[in-house]
């Protein structure tokens, strides 16, 4: 398996913003990361406004230190895809347990049956230990089921008897009804 080095990750240069509000903020915060951060503190503190109102200042850490951990955590560069930011890789993972991986056959040009999809049962196989100690073996057996058996062959095998015959261009001028050519005409 042939292996490459990307050099461009040195050249990444990210926009930062130095100054908000008229305060300064020394060497910046990434931009990226800011926007980040409006999205979750947006989010999280605006589902818990609709739903409970303001926080006491005894529940201030619960509006405040989820969306703060997503912002500082999520924002770094992953250690497996240092294109991909922490967040994203969080992001495929869960996607990858709740909805499977579409197998690609040929270029996406071949159908895929749902049958060829990853069961929920493999995916989740390496956190099932995991799974269990939080939910209880019996919720986690409902939720993990059964590996479905393999289906197998669809039957015996088929001989074939090949016949192999080899025709010269003198039969093929035949059966294709044109007339040989002859030295003279061109």
């Amino acid at each position: 398996m042939r292996e490459g080095t990307t050099y461009t990750r040195h050249f990444a240069l990210e926009a930062r913003q130095h100054e908000l509000f008229g305060v300064d903020l020394g060497q910046g915060i990434a931009r990226r990361t800011m926007l980040l951060g409006a999205l979750a503190f947006g989010l999280w503190d605006g589902i818990g406004i609709a739903l409970f109102g303001f926080p006491s200042p005894d529940w201030l850490t619960v509006y405040l230190l989820p969306p703060l951990l997503v912002t500082v955590l999520g924002a770094q560069p992953a250690r497996r895809c240092d294109r991909r930011s922490v967040l994203a890789c969080w992001v495929i993972a869960g996607q990858y347990q709740v909805w499977g991986h579409r197998p690609v056959v040929r270029g996406g040009r071949a159908q895929v049956h749902r049958s060829e999809w990853i069961p929920r049962a493999e995916r989740w196989a390496r956190q099932a230990p995991v799974l269990t100690r939080i939910v209880g073996p019996r919720t986690a057996g409902r939720l993990l089921g059964t590996v479905p058996a393999d289906p197998g062959t669809a039957g015996p095998a088929v001989e074939l008897g090949y016949v192999v015959r080899l025709y010269g261009p003198d039969h093929m001028v035949k059966i294709s009804g044109r007339r040989p050519a002859t030295k003279g005409s061109a």
